[in-house]
């Protein structure tokens, strides 16, 4: 399989791993991406891979809780103008409670639904909203949590959405709890919620990068076979760290040093009951949706050669 100069840059990305050696990566696993990433660890070239830049889209990922509904969602505009507009948000805000309330199946079932403090529906409502606005608006998802306790956390106006849903016993606010674990899973990003979460092919698959890894490093390659698995085994509380959001390091170190569990532990405890962590959803605004980009120069050429005709 060929490969272009962008699966190059893409591996890059994906490695922190320089040009020429992500070439030959590419070239050896006859440009497989995700070989590619397998070679250039088991090289000792990359220490992990990670997720290469999504092409954006414009509008809002949004979490908000409604008389004790968890929302989460994701409403696409033409331009992060107008998604910074009032009239858009409210818009967004709306199809939150419209969410809340009436728990519809999917994106159209939605749309059938009755816009709040309207008798149109939000299919309506959104061709008038596309109207006065002047560009084209869609829902693409959304989900909610009817059960225990939900806490919302919305980053940087909308570029991220979070909404984390926790089991708590006794009578205490876990509003903080549930926005630092946010806030966590929002920078950090993990594949993972738990590592009991984690499948047995992506645990057996570390483990065979690990082996080469040793297999490729001199001072390593000689020792015996079930000394090299004790230590593999032993490198996965390191990959269970890394991509397990309960395993790895709280980012808020000034209010507690650890795991993420242990914070939340540590948190209830002082506040005088338990808390659990239940499970979590997390929309990135414009994530996977590929957005047209427009090569200015090019285009201008292009009009200059058609005036000439």
């Amino acid at each position: 399989m060929a490969f272009t100069a962008q699966d190059v840059k893409k591996l890059r990305e994906m490695t922190n791993v320089g040009m020429m050696d992500c070439k030959k990566a590419l070239q050896a696993t006859d440009g497989d991406i995700e070989k590619a990433v397998d070679w250039l660890r088991e090289k000792g070239l990359a220490k992990a891979a990670k997720k290469a830049d999504r092409v954006a889209a414009e509008g809002v990922a949004y979490a908000a809780n409604v008389d004790g509904v968890g929302v989460v969602i994701e409403v696409n505009s033409e331009t992060d103008f107008a998604a910074k507009t009032d009239a858009f948000m409210d818009l967004v805000k709306n199809l939150a409670v419209a969410v809340a309330k009436n728990n519809p199946a999917d994106v159209d079932a939605l749309k059938a639904c009755t816009y709040p403090g309207s008798n149109l529906t939000i299919t309506e409502i959104m061709q008038e909203k596309v109207m006065s606005i002047g560009e084209n608006m869609q829902i693409r998802r959304f989900a909610r949590f009817a059960d225990n306790t939900s806490v919302a956390y919305v980053h940087a106006g909308g570029t991220h959405g979070v909404l984390v849903n926790l089991a708590v016993e006794g009578d205490i606010d876990v509003t903080e709890i549930g926005k630092n674990v946010a806030m966590q899973i929002a920078a950090m990003s993990p594949k993972y919620w738990d590592k009991s979460l984690v499948p047995q092919a992506d645990v057996d698959h570390e483990m065979s990068v690990q082996m080469a890894l040793m297999d490729n490093d001199p001072k390593m390659a000689n020792k015996p076979a079930q000394i090299k698995e004790k230590i593999a085994s032993g490198k996965l509380a390191a990959f269970f760290k890394e991509c397990c959001l309960l395993q790895q390091d709280f980012v808020r170190s000034d209010l507690f040093q650890g795991s993420v569990e242990g914070y939340i532990a540590d948190a209830a405890k002082k506040l005088g009951g338990s808390v659990k962590f239940v499970d979590a959803i997390h929309y990135v605004k414009g994530e996977g949706i590929e957005k047209k980009v427009d090569d200015f120069a090019a285009e201008v050429a292009a009009q200059v050669a058609n005036a000439g005709k």
